[in-house]
């Protein structure tokens, strides 16, 4: 009999990308074929998927970016990004195609729309990006990763929780550091780093005086020299990288990580279970990530500060708080713990192998 397909489309992020990638290690070892349908943005993460996951580049835009003339060819594109899908489909006959958001996410389930192939979308923050809000009510399934999602009137969803990486499990519920232990900081932008991360987490971390503290800073290229430049003047020893590939060993080696709020970043800290301190990006669409902190600060696992009122004396009286206040470290660790699905990935697959069984 001949292995089921799963057509999983993504780009962009890695808040697209790493959900994605989660599921096809699963959805292999289940026997599925599986292809990611992608754009040169989403394919810089296409290495870390597995290798038995078929990688398609997709034709597809963005009215959100570009000059008038890049607007104006858009819909061009994405018309021969469906087309070219639906031809695909019609060859390789997938049982269920899944959209985990991003532009590149369109062709896919148009096509799967069009010949009426069950399809899902996966939306991983707590408010519906713009290609999943299209497509909601198009589609057999709206899964959802951060809870409560808000969903356009008359919709329901399914909790699947967002899907963590084969290494983020790994380290599911790693003991919480000892506090004898040198302090060690974690800061993460996400998938693309953050500037305003570079701006005041150094200054703050020096702030503390400790003699003994490691540091992990994520920071975008052109920010690494005065990132390093900063701790090496306070005697700080830092790692300054702008991708840690092995993120979830730094997490769990971490008495706090300092985070912006995307979905993927909340889920790693949440099923490694680390106390965190929040910066949600402020431009983020309809403040996504104000929503997707909103679990962990209403669980006293994490504390929020807008970026509004960011800056390094509030940033330091909060790391201190945490790492001076005896115990506040593991029981916001428990907490964070608490809160998390780590069989989020596998709750998406039953979804998708309920509806193949379905199909006619």
């Amino acid at each position: 009999m001949k292995a089921p397909r799963l057509i999983m489309a993504a780009g962009g992020t890695g808040g697209h990308m790493f959900p994605a990638q989660a599921l096809a290690e699963v959805m292999l070892a289940k026997g599925w074929n599986v292809t990611l349908s992608t754009d040169p943005r989403g394919a810089r993460y296409a290495d870390a998927f597995p290798k038995g996951v078929d990688i398609q580049s997709v034709s597809s835009a963005t009215f959100a970016r570009g000059g008038a003339l890049a607007k104006t060819i858009a819909p061009f594109k994405i018309a021969a990004g469906v087309l070219a899908a639906v031809a695909r489909f019609i060859i390789a006959r997938p049982s269920v195609v899944i959209g985990f958001g991003g532009y590149p996410s369109i062709p896919a389930i148009s096509a799967a729309w069009l010949l009426r192939i069950p399809r899902i979308i996966h939306e991983q923050n707590g408010v519906l990006g713009r290609v999943n809000r299209l497509f909601a009510p198009r589609v057999n399934v709206i899964a959802c990763g951060t809870w409560p999602t808000k969903l356009p009137a008359g919709l329901k969803s399914r909790h699947t929780g967002n899907p963590v990486r084969a290494q983020v499990l790994a380290h599911a519920a790693a003991p919480y550091p000892s506090p004898a232990d040198p302090p060690s900081i974690l800061a993460m932008g996400g998938s693309q780093g953050a500037r305003i991360l570079s701006d005041v987490v150094p200054a703050a971390i020096a702030q503390l005086g400790l003699q003994e503290i490691k540091v992990a800073h994520q920071a975008r290229p052109e920010d690494l020299a005065r990132v390093m430049r900063t701790y090496d003047e306070a005697g700080i020893t830092a790692e300054v990288e702008p991708f840690f590939p092995d993120i979830a060993e730094r997490i769990a080696g971490a008495h706090l990580v300092i985070s912006r709020a995307g979905a993927s970043s909340v889920a790693d800290i949440s099923v490694i279970g680390r106390p965190s301190i929040l910066i949600p990006f402020a431009a983020a669409t309809a403040d996504h990530q104000t929503a997707n902190a909103s679990g962990l600060v209403a669980a006293d696992a994490a504390i929020l500060i807008p970026e509004s009122k960011l800056d390094a004396d509030t940033l330091a009286a909060h790391i201190s708080t945490v790492l001076t206040t005896p115990g506040a470290g593991a029981q916001m660790s428990a907490n964070a713990l608490a809160l998390a699905m780590p069989d989020a990935a596998n709750r998406l697959a039953d979804i998708i192998e309920t509806l193949a069984e379905k199909r006619p």
